[in-house]
């Protein structure tokens, strides 16, 4: 009776043991591709940033840069990382996208919020890039209300800010504070040309309150300000179809269309390449000039120049199509390596959009004073 017993439990162990092993390989195969993709996902969130200087606490700003996941913020979020200090990025991505800040995100100098600048914000801070604000025609002048707010209750709420905390602010103010002017170039001290009511007029006249409401707070408050007035700037990541020459001109000669040249094509424009206004707008924050400053190019060229440039660095068979419808430079990117970087970035995103059947069309210009503008 004991040997049938010990016999039992021997084969009911020897089941048991096939049963444990028979389980342990099914674990495994089905553990396997899972710790598989545990390690792609420990990968992906190791995940490497571009180049960032060290800099000691008494260097390291805290700044902040509002609108700085638009074009321009885009790009001066990267140039103030790189350099060593703490970025914290407000945007409400009404033009600004996620995806140009993206390869910033978990590191410990960078912060994204998703805020509204008409409304207060709260938070410590060492200097202010207040850049929020739709730049382009076709989006300031599809909400013009809301771009008066943007332009005059977001500057108070940063003005405010600066205020509370003791930070540096400086405006991204705008040519367009020039109106349509009556002399070329215009230096500063020009008085300007200018339409209260026009079509512009809510992008325009905002920028102009805001430059008065920078100045009242200097004054009155001791608010420490800087003015940029930004003239024509291109590069990657500014919208493809935002109605400006140079995005229209890209646009049609990378989809074989023939390049709008309005009027004779000989009225003249200057364009400086992103990187070149950053490094302008980060010299005007560190400098001592308060008063407003031109950032732009001096080298102006006709439009039939560009429209000629970009087709022969494109390559396609487009021809341009006649339709009658004082600065503070620190330029370091020539017009044909800015202009090929561009294109190279437009190539790019009409490659991504043509997989969702999306193809951007050109805006048509802006009409001012009975004839057609180029941006």
């Amino acid at each position: 009776m004991m040997m049938r017993v010990i016999w039992l439990i021997s084969g009911l162990n020897r089941r048991m043991m096939k049963i444990l092993l028979a389980l342990a390989l099914i674990a495994y195969i089905a553990v396997a591709p899972l710790r598989e993709k545990i390690r792609d996902l420990e990968q992906s969130l190791s995940q490497k940033y571009p180049p960032v200087k060290f800099l000691s606490e008494k260097d390291r700003k805290r700044i902040l840069i509002t609108g700085g996941a638009g074009f321009v913020g885009s790009h001066l979020t990267d140039k103030l990382m790189m350099d060593g200090h703490e970025v914290t990025v407000v945007d409400n991505f009404f033009t600004g996208r996620k995806r140009n800040v993206e390869h910033w995100i978990g590191h410990e100098n960078f912060e994204l919020i998703n805020h509204d600048v008409v409304e207060p914000l709260y938070i410590e801070v060492d200097q202010i890039y207040h850049l929020a604000s739709p730049a382009s025609p076709p989006n300031y002048m599809y909400n013009p209300i809301k771009t008066l707010k943007t332009n005059t209750i977001g500057t108070l709420n940063m003005l405010g800010l600066a205020k509370r905390v003791g930070a540096r602010l400086l405006l991204a103010s705008t040519s367009e504070v020039y109106g349509d002017p009556e002399e070329h170039p215009q230096n500063e001290e020009y008085w300007g040309h200018v339409n209260p009511i026009g079509p512009r007029a809510c992008y325009d006249e905002g920028k102009r309150v805001a430059e008065t409401m920078c100045y009242a707070y200097m004054k009155q408050e001791g608010v420490e300000v800087r003015v940029a007035r930004i003239f024509n700037t291109f590069g990657s990541r500014m919208h493809m179809n935002d109605g400006r020459v140079v995005s229209n001109f890209i646009l049609q000669a990378l989809q074989g269309e023939p390049l709008t040249v309005y009027g004779t094509g000989s009225q003249t424009r200057a364009f400086q390449y992103v990187s070149d206004l950053v490094n302008g707008l980060v010299l005007l924050m560190n400098s001592n000039i308060s008063s407003p400053v031109n950032l732009g190019n001096p080298e102006e060229h006709t439009i039939l120049e560009f429209a000629r440039l970009i087709k022969s660095l494109v390559g396609k068979s487009s021809h341009p199509r006649p339709s009658h419808i004082c600065m503070f430079v620190c330029l370091q990117v020539p017009l044909e390596e800015g202009l090929n970087k561009t294109i190279h970035y437009f190539s790019r995103e009409l490659e991504h959009q043509a997989n969702n059947q999306y193809i951007p069309k050109p805006k048509a210009a802006r009409m001012k004073k009975g004839r057609p503008r180029h941006n």
